[in-house]
């Protein structure tokens, strides 16, 4: 799944994906969002206004 319409989409669903695809291939944000070229920092924006955050400890948004 392209993930650079990523402003669109369904928060929650969002969520699962971007975990999914750092658990599974990237590793962690920074890779997943190179990858897709897209805005790191309007990623984690739009995933903090529907109540997760990222912790880089675990490499997950919660």
């Amino acid at each position: 799944m392209n993930l650079a319409n990523f402003e669109t989409m369904d928060p929650i669903m969002l969520m699962s994906i971007v975990n999914m695809k750092i658990r599974d291939e990237f590793g962690d944000l920074e890779n997943l969002t190179k990858f897709f070229d897209i805005d790191q920092q309007k990623l984690v924006n739009k995933l903090a206004a529907a109540g997760f955050d990222y912790l880089p400890e675990v490499k997950q948004f919660r």
